[in-house]
């Protein structure tokens, strides 16, 4: 038997734009982003290119001096790989394949690729076969034929058909495939969360990274996968809690991410069920990333695309640990920035302001936990003395011994 090779990362290069809809600051803060999407899928970036341009070019995405120097660079440090911070049409893909000769990603990509290596369950990784089939039909190139060995039988190839137009009938075919097991575990899945009754529902909600899992972990004293990479969790969880002595079940869902590629959000329609069939939502923040409010906004809009928005809700703001600032001297009359806020100025801000119940915790180190505890008990509580009016006398809330 041979000895499993340690993981070698590739080569890769990262690019993206600076338009009139997204400044230099904005991009820098993609790109970080897009470092850390190719880092978890299994690439270094080596350099990053990026051009001003009023929209991406129509052919090459940047333009023909750019997509030159890339592709001088790629050739000379010997790069296997080019990761484009936004979609490409099918034509720029094939242009720029044609034009640089190695492989060619972009976001949405990137983020299939992650899913696919992450999926673990059946269900998982019948949704991310879906994204990719529907992500792939419209890009089939001449570097990705020869689909049809995997159906055989005599006839099956239609008179006159091109190896690319069989491909694209044989996706097609698996498109509709898939989609009818997804409704099959779709409606499997419905049923046993009508099965769990009327117990309260918690959904832990949050972007990608923000240590949902480790909340989880915390809370629900089990071993849910929690990893410093993006989208370390894609299957849901689901673990009975108990605050005090109130039962209710939680459920860790998939982290959100900016420019979510719609295929996504489709295909993983049930996961989002879980979100859109709890009683109560648990958003995870984590104040120690600069772009907290950024990453508060794009799940704020999902929850809305999934009509999850109007449910009651709880703020957590994790990582309190890892919080830092540059403290600026009392002379300084440089601009204040996200940068030089303190903790204790952050919580007077709009969170002050804030019509759902706030806390600031650090799940690594359960800091503040009792008080977060509590705060989830009584939105809880509220829940089920709704449901249950007459044996609200069962329960009261206590101090869990913290462990």
């Amino acid at each position: 038997m041979l000895e499993k090779k340690e993981h070698q990362y590739e080569k890769a290069v990262l690019v993206g734009l600076i338009t009139q809809h997204q400044d230099e600051e904005k991009l820098t803060e993609y790109l970080d982003e897009l470092e850390f999407l190719a880092y978890t899928a299994g690439a270094t970036v080596e350099k990053r290119f990026t051009q001003k341009l009023s929209q991406p070019d129509s052919k090459t995405f940047v333009g023909s001096g750019k997509a030159e120097e890339i592709k001088n660079f790629v050739k000379e440090n010997e790069i296997g790989t080019v990761i484009f911070d936004d979609e490409l049409s099918p034509s720029q893909l094939k242009n720029l394949e044609r034009e640089m000769e190695v492989k060619i990603l972009d976001r949405t990509n990137l983020i299939l690729d992650i899913f696919a290596q992450r999926a673990q369950t059946s269900y998982a990784r019948t949704q991310v076969e879906l994204a990719q089939y529907e992500y792939l039909l419209p890009r089939l190139t001449r570097m990705w034929t020869h689909l049809e060995r995997q159906r055989g039988g005599i006839g099956m190839r239609g008179p006159g058909e091109t190896e690319i137009e069989t491909d694209r009938r044989i996706i097609r075919d698996r498109i509709s495939l898939l989609k009818e097991k997804l409704k099959t575990i779709d409606k499997q899945m419905a049923t046993q969360r009508s099965n769990r009754g009327k117990v309260v529902r918690v959904a832990l909600v949050g972007y990608t990274n923000v240590g949902k899992s480790t909340l989880m972990n915390a809370l629900s004293k089990s071993e849910v996968f929690a990893e410093n990479k993006l989208f370390a969790t894609l299957d849901t969880t689901v673990r009975k809690v108990v605050i005090g002595n109130l039962p209710f079940l939680l459920t860790d869902t998939v982290g959100f991410i900016r420019k979510l590629p719609t295929q996504l959000v489709e295909s993983f329609k049930s996961t989002l069920d879980e979100v859109r069939e709890a009683d109560l939502l648990i958003h995870v923040v984590d104040i120690s990333h600069e772009s907290f409010e950024d990453h508060i906004d794009s799940v704020n809009q999902i929850l809305m695309e999934i009509n999850a928005h109007q449910k009651p809700m709880i703020m957590v703001f994790n990582k309190i640990d890892a919080f830092a600032y540059e403290k600026k001297d009392e002379d300084d009359l440089t601009p204040t920035t996200k940068k030089n806020i303190s903790l204790e100025e952050w919580k007077k801000t709009w969170m002050a302001k804030s019509k759902y119940p706030t806390v600031f915790i650090s799940a690594l180190t359960k800091e503040n936990f009792s008080e977060m505890k509590k705060m989830i008990y009584d939105e809880v509580h509220k829940i089920h003395i709704s449901r249950f009016p007459y044996n609200d006398f069962l329960f009261e809330y206590f101090e869990d011994e913290e462990r």
